[in-house]
């Protein structure tokens, strides 16, 4: 069996482009996966403890789970509008804060927060002239919406009413916004702490990642190893 892999950001640098893996038999799993790919591609090793494994677009936490033939994997690695527009979007266009807000607010809405994730020119005493963002779309977006799902879950004695979230990709200047979220809820507390219970979430579980570019050259930004939404379900799966 042929199995395509998937790579993003550091990891397809590293390896040149995605894989294609002869793993033999009509089935593999994840761990059988993981033991392929260190005798096939050493350079991976250091990498796969940290890396998290995606099977048609969601996260598998299952070293057991099995690959079959036309399964879509992926590794992810730690990561770092208007009335028609998508609740959840990853997009290369510029972001569009009023559409984003109208798609939360509600009559009963009291408190609509919109979180703007701004890039800056610094990062870590280093100077940052621009960043670029890279994401697994399909997946970041369904990831963004597990999310959106789960923090209203969590407030849902809170009157907390809706949850937004978009996403910019490519090549961003200093000032521009990669990262919008919104939320409306029946007060202001509750709103802000919303909204920031779901900027945490999305930096932990969605797959985007980012390279900064600086006067010394360029380097991926290293993140956090991944906390799928709904992790304790897929667990359990």
């Amino acid at each position: 069996m042929q199995v395509r892999i998937r790579l993003f950001a550091q990891l397809r640098d590293l390896m040149g482009g995605d894989l294609d893996e002869d793993v033999g038999g009509d089935r593999i799993t994840i761990a059988e996966l993981h033991r392929h790919l260190e005798r096939t591609h050493p350079a991976l090793e250091p990498y796969l403890p940290t890396l998290a494994v995606a099977i048609n677009q969601e996260y598998c936490l299952d070293a057991a789970a099995e690959i079959g033939p036309g399964d879509e994997v992926a590794l992810i690695q730690p990561i770092s509008g208007g009335a028609d527009t998508p609740r959840y979007l990853v997009t290369a266009d510029p972001l569009d804060r009023d559409a984003l807000r109208e798609l939360v607010a509600t009559d009963a809405s009291g408190a609509v927060v919109l979180f703007e994730g701004v890039v800056r020119n610094h990062h870590e005493g280093r100077a940052v002239a621009r960043l670029e963002y890279e994401a697994y779309a399909p997946m970041a977006e369904r990831q963004m919406a597990a999310v959106g799902d789960e923090v209203l879950a969590e407030f849902a004695d809170r009157e907390v009413h809706q949850v937004a979230a978009h996403h910019r990709i490519g090549m961003l200047e200093v000032g521009d916004v990669s990262l919008l979220v919104a939320v409306s809820a029946a007060h202001r507390g509750d709103a802000f702490e919303a909204a920031l219970r779901a900027v945490d979430r999305i930096k932990e579980t969605v797959p985007v990642w980012k390279r900064e570019h600086g006067v010394d050259g360029s380097m991926w930004q290293e993140g956090v190893s991944p906390r799928p939404a709904g992790a304790e379900h897929l667990a359990g799966a």
